[in-house]
């Protein structure tokens, strides 16, 4: 390995994962809702955001709607 390395030689190129970067979002969700997601969290060790961002995915990917009637 070097000891120094001359960068001004290297050619940039766009991040390939750049589209695949999460976005932040601000959310209010019910107390229950969350203690759900952070109790299985507890039990998988993985974090509770991931969770909610892994079960919405698979509702993205199995096309998944929800069913909202409203009385009237």
């Amino acid at each position: 390995m070097k000891n120094e390395y001359n960068l001004s030689t290297m050619k940039s190129r766009k991040n390939p994962y750049a589209s695949k970067l999460k976005k932040p979002v601000t959310m209010r969700l019910s107390e229950d809702v969350i203690d759900y997601f952070k109790s299985m969290a507890k039990e998988s060790d993985i974090p509770y955001q991931t969770l909610i961002n892994l079960y919405l995915r698979d509702c993205l990917n199995q096309h998944r709607k929800l069913d909202v009637s409203w009385r009237s």
